[in-house]
């Protein structure tokens, strides 16, 4: 499965800041120092419906993360995957009368060309879970030979007693465990489990549903924890240094994939860090597909919105913040970029060479991409009130927008 194409990202004078952010298994703030190649691993979207807000949100946060890391002379090596394959997009085709399989390539062409618009940086691999079947069915094989694994009628369920770290990346007791099991695709009151929180990684074929090949396993299809553990050990292997997504994935997605790779390998921990986006709201309830109350970024493009301001509306609030989608937001945004671009218009302007280091350092604290806006937004009202006589302002800021916080001005 191929990815979509990168915007350039302007060189900026000087180096970047080590990031410091929020991890979620510790619950306090930790310095991230990769290697040369920073290893980043991003749970991508089950494609039955277009990339709404929410979506856009949580891959802007990881967007800052690359861009950084890349500002800091880092490669980045990063990797997302797509749940092709999952009871969502099986029950929506059914719904509409339409392919299973021309559903998901339709909605993964559509997130593509929403990421491009946005100028989101992409993964170095895009993984589907169908492509990744033949890695997954070996790794089910050898959970089930170590005795981490149980079959129950058919399909193969993972013990969460065979990790002993179990619960470190959520840190919640088994009650809180087990109702956000129920929420969020388990099924923790399936009698003959030896622990209601016990995940599939198999689920043995269902008759008019598709399967595939599981060797030892019989026919059926993955279990959707096992998927990205199979596609990020494949590709940046352990100890890896990011693992991103929304805050809903906390718990069962990725206390679950932790597990199954630690069971795997023995080894401790699956990723160094774990940071999570906050969620978006409409009308009062989280943005989601289920509830319908979606706010899409193609439909947004459509209706003519440009999608600078679109990421602008993203970059007011905190990664880790849960906030509302509002008129008054994208008014706001829209407004914002109107005024950097007529700011950086000019021949000359104030000097900018503050501003970059004060962009720098608001995004390596814990990616606060308000206060770069706020600084931004104060050089520009000075370029309104007082103009300056650098000639190369103007210009230093446009590429500290678009290279810091993929605004292209």
């Amino acid at each position: 499965m191929h990815a979509w194409p990168a915007s350039e990202v302007p060189a900026l004078p000087g180096s970047g800041r080590d990031l410091r952010i929020h991890d979620t298994a510790t619950g306090g703030r930790v310095t991230l120092v990769p290697g040369p190649v920073a290893r980043i691993y991003v749970c991508g979207i089950t494609p039955y419906d277009a990339t709404h807000m929410g979506h856009a949100a949580t891959y802007n946060a990881f967007d800052l993360v690359q861009r950084v890391w890349l500002d800091t002379k880092r490669q980045v090596h990063y990797v997302q995957n797509v749940t092709d394959i999952d009871d969502p997009l099986l029950e929506r085709a059914v719904r509409d009368g339409e392919d299973w399989t021309a559903l998901a390539e339709r909605e993964t062409t559509l997130f593509r060309e929403d990421m491009t618009a946005l100028r989101m940086l992409p993964p170095q691999h895009y993984v589907g879970a169908v492509e990744s079947i033949p890695k997954i069915v070996p790794l089910v094989e050898r959970l089930l030979s170590a005795g981490a694994a149980y079959e129950l009628e058919g399909d193969i369920y993972f013990s969460v007693a065979a990790d002993p770290s179990f619960g470190a990346v959520s840190g919640l007791d088994a009650e809180a465990m087990r109702l956000l099991s129920a929420e969020r695709g388990g099924d923790p009151d399936r009698p003959g489990k030896k622990n209601p929180l016990d995940p599939m990684l198999w689920m043995s074929a269902r008759p008019g549903e598709p399967s595939w090949d599981g060797a030892s396993l019989g026919p059926g299809r993955p279990g959707w924890h096992i998927e990205c553990v199979a596609i990020a050990l494949d590709h940046l292997g352990m100890g890896f240094d990011v693992q991103g997504g929304g805050s809903d994935l906390v718990f069962p997605h990725h206390e679950m994939g932790a597990s199954h790779a630690q069971a795997l390998t023995g080894e401790h921990p699956f990723a160094k860090t774990y940071v999570h986006a906050g969620m978006v709201a409409l009308d009062g309830e989280k943005m989601s597909k289920s509830r319908g109350n979606l706010v899409f970024i193609s439909k947004l493009r459509r209706d003519g919105v440009d999608p600078a301001a679109i990421r602008l509306a993203l970059l007011a609030h905190h990664y880790r913040a849960d906030w509302e989608w509002t008129d008054a937001v994208l008014t706001e945004a829209v407004e914002r970029l109107a005024r950097w671009r007529a700011a950086v218009s000019r021949p000359d302007g104030p000097s900018a060479d503050a501003l970059v280091e004060e962009v720098r350092e608001a995004l390596a604290d814990d990616l606060d991409a308000p206060r770069a806006l706020a600084a931004i937004d104060r050089w520009a009202a000075a370029q309104t009130a007082d103009g300056g006589t650098d000639e190369g302002a103007p210009g230093l800021v446009s590429r500290t927008a678009d290279a810091l916080l993929g605004v292209a001005l």
